[in-house]
């Protein structure tokens, strides 16, 4: 038995960790259709509140707490294919410890 294929998941992991610099640097691509609509729509208030002289403090909120829980969703996602990884190369060291236990000698 050779090494558990994790190869997949690996390249999950690192597509999910250059999502996840991506929105810590401020870039739309990797956020959802929910996301960039929150985005776009603060982006359109804060837009016309800077042409009426007002405040914008609640459209920069609202983009904080987008960019957030976009770094939040991102973060649940490497974690969980953290453990899908975690999970396979146990049941591949499990199966290979049955193999090594079943053999009679």
């Amino acid at each position: 038995m050779g090494k558990p294929d994790t190869r997949s998941i690996d390249r999950e992991i690192q597509k999910t960790n250059r999502k996840l610099e991506a929105v810590r640097r401020g870039e739309m691509w990797p956020l959802n259709s929910a996301e960039r609509r929150a985005v776009l729509g603060a982006l359109a208030g804060g837009s016309y509140r800077v042409l009426c002289g007002k405040s914008t403090t609640r459209q920069e909120n609202r983009l904080e707490s987008v960019s957030e829980q976009a770094v939040t969703r991102l973060t649940a996602e490497i974690t969980a294919l953290h453990m899908e990884r975690q999970r396979i190369v146990r049941e591949h060291a499990a199966a290979k410890a049955a193999k090594k236990a079943s053999r009679w000698w």
